[in-house]
């Protein structure tokens, strides 16, 4: 499909809107910053930038950005990239339907069909702006890096790890808990900081009702050794609660039961986290836990998260997408603007009143960034704009119909910005997408490849499709 392209190295972006996300919350209306290889090397106000840089502007690139916002590349915290050809498969169905007859089979007949899945993910990540993003759980990890490598993105990979579970497809049979551990291990030998360092390897655990205790613990511990994540899902629905109850024989459920085997660490990326309690938020807080809110697909499934109760209890919540089969959109943007109105309209719904203050514009950016990297443990190289951090960043142009007028503009990422306002995308120093096109991979040869792929795998699962209306 292609290779990365090589950069040129040092480069300075100014005439910006520049913000930085820092802990400061720097924005600067006339800003500019310089990239040397990977890294920022400075910023700060265009005419300080330029002429303490004006030694480069011979010989190297000055690009004026026309008052363009500069951003910090958005993080999506939960993605199934290997379901991206399910897209539409399992729409209006019930969660039953959903898993059992449709995701699970065309999971289970998946092969190197995932390395153009994820292709045709990545594409729309990278329009939608996203510049790093946590694979929420797939069979063949190799592929997803193989893509990833290509695109130009930074990933954190999981393999969906299941050594238990009712209603598997025949052909794939849960592994045993020992050969759970030892695939991922090796996966991390061979995929764990490839790709210029851009590509990282965690540890995946499906959900508690796919596990045994044992392969809850050994992979906290092997995690723990290892210094990498673990990415689950948790609490996404009343009966896994219920079920953990019956057979855990515990007073509540899934987070309640995590906080008592000693899960919930500083290095658990728990995705949805729809159905958990006061005193379980409290648990979340107390160890670090990581939450991905994923507006659509709970909207779509499972319910309302408590998620303004979650960032006043001071946990790092962050922005998933989820696969194409739960949402069918995987633009990051669509989740910022769903993340902010549903969270306001929830609090009408459980207090009576409105509270139009809730999730406010900033917060939104916050979890899409800064948050965002916090929960894939990689914050002390993305997620804001900052001197030495990693040059991973997005331009964003606001000057068309969906935007202006401009009265606030940070508003104004959240509510108005859609995904064709993202212009361009670096990521490690490197431009993966530039004025709308991506760089690194054929558009168009993916898009025809995957329509293809899609039919093969959907006739391999038997999955047959019910026709809406009259078709003639």
């Amino acid at each position: 499909m292609g290779n990365v392209k090589e950069a040129r190295s040092p480069l300075i972006l100014h005439n910006a809107f520049l913000v930085t996300m820092d802990p400061a919350a720097r924005v600067f209306r006339d800003g500019a910053l310089v990239v040397v290889g990977d890294r920022i090397q400075a910023l700060g106000p265009s005419a300080q930038i330029l002429r303490d840089f004006s030694h480069l502007a011979a010989a190297e690139s000055i690009v004026d950005l026309g008052s363009r916002f500069l951003l910090p590349g958005f993080v999506n915290t939960h993605v199934h990239t290997s379901q991206q050809l399910a897209r539409g498969i399992a729409d209006d169905v019930d969660l039953k339907t959903w898993l059992h007859e449709r995701i699970w089979p065309y999971e289970s007949r998946m092969t190197e069909d995932s390395y153009l899945s994820t292709l045709l993910c990545g594409i729309e990540l990278i329009h939608s702006g996203v510049t790093c993003f946590a694979e929420a759980g797939g069979q063949h990890v190799s592929g997803m890096a193989r893509a990833v490598k290509e695109l130009g993105l930074r990933a954190c990979l999981t393999q969906s790890t299941m050594d238990t579970g009712d209603g598997l497809p025949e052909n794939w049979s849960a592994s045993s808990t020992d050969d759970c551990i030892q695939s991922q291990k090796e996966l991390y030998k061979k995929h764990h900081n490839t790709a210029d360092g851009r590509i990282r390897v965690w540890f995946g655990l499906r959900q508690i009702m796919n596990a045994t205790d044992q392969l809850l613990l050994k992979t906290r511990d092997v995690a723990e050794e290892l210094k990498t994540g673990i990415h689950m899902h948790v609490a996404e629905i009343p009966y896994e609660n219920q079920l953990v109850m019956n057979t855990r024989k515990i007073n509540h459920g899934t987070v309640t039961y995590l906080e008592k085997i000693g899960l919930l660490r500083s290095n658990l990326l728990a995705a949805h986290s729809v159905w958990i309690n006061e005193e379980e938020i409290k648990f979340f807080s107390k160890a670090g836990v990581k939450v991905s809110h994923c507006p659509a697909a709970a909207m779509r499934m499972l319910g309302f998260a408590p998620v303004k109760e979650m960032l006043e209890a001071g946990i790092c919540v962050s922005l998933g997408t989820d696969g194409a089969p739960s949402n069918n959109r995987m633009s990051i943007v669509d989740e910022m603007y769903l993340a902010s109105l549903i969270n306001k309209g929830r609090e009408a719904y459980m207090n009576g009143q409105t509270n139009p203050t809730a999730l406010p514009a900033v917060a939104i950016l916050e979890m899409v960034t800064i948050n965002g990297a916090k929960s894939v443990l990689w914050d002390n190289e993305i997620g804001s704009l900052e001197v030495g951090k990693k040059a991973d960043m997005i331009v964003v142009n606001p000057f068309s119909w969906t935007m202006v007028p401009l009265h606030d503009r940070i508003s104004s990422l959240v509510y108005c910005m859609r995904t064709e306002n993202i212009d361009s995308v670096m990521c490690n120093g490197q431009w993966i997408m530039k004025d709308h096109k991506i760089l690194n991979v054929n558009e168009e040869e993916v898009t025809s490849l995957a329509m293809q792929a899609s039919d093969d795998l959907l006739r391999r699962a038997g999955i047959y499709l019910p026709k809406r209306m009259n078709y003639l």
